[in-house]
């Protein structure tokens, strides 16, 4: 099966039709998505000015990070069940979407920093765990963090305004 049948196929189901057509569904899943996307880049974002020594400097790192990251996971599975929600609806309009392209290239590279940072940078963090300004690679990840997430609003609101 090509990407295109795929894509065709799942918007000829009986959900897509209702998310695409009806009056309710679309709405409350796109209000959905915007509040857990704003509880998951919220959350993100506090960890990350702890990592630049901006914020919360008397916490330590470990700390927030344990105290946020449930609520990032939680809000991160809502956010990408109503995204797919929303993509069903007309999937090949949103497959070939620059902007849709680009918020998921800069999704990819917001993992691909968490990654690096709790497999490589937070390895240590034992040792600077309650510095007020961490080092410079957590720093670093903290910035792109930020970066990376503000990319993914702006070209999220790209598509809503492309499609």
């Amino acid at each position: 099966m090509s990407i295109t049948e795929f894509l065709q196929a799942l918007e000829s189901t009986a959900f897509a039709t209702a998310v695409r057509e009806g009056a309710i569904l679309f709405p409350f899943a796109e209000s959905l998505h915007v509040v857990a996307l704003a509880f998951v880049i919220g959350t993100v974002v506090f960890v990350d000015l702890r990592l630049l020594g901006l914020a919360s400097r008397n916490q330590p790192v470990t700390r927030l990070t344990n105290d946020l990251l449930p609520w990032t996971w939680g809000a991160f599975v809502l956010a990408a069940i109503t995204g797919l929600s929303l993509f069903s609806s007309t999937p090949e309009r949103y497959f070939t979407n620059t902007f849709f392209r680009w918020k998921f290239f800069f999704m990819f590279l917001a993992g691909v920093n968490m990654l690096v940072f709790h497999f490589v940078t937070q390895k240590n963090v034992k040792e600077w765990d309650n510095d007020p300004v961490p080092p410079t690679p957590a720093r670093v990840a903290g910035a792109l963090s930020i970066l990376f997430w503000a990319c993914v609003i702006v070209f999220g609101r790209w598509v809503g305004f492309t499609l």
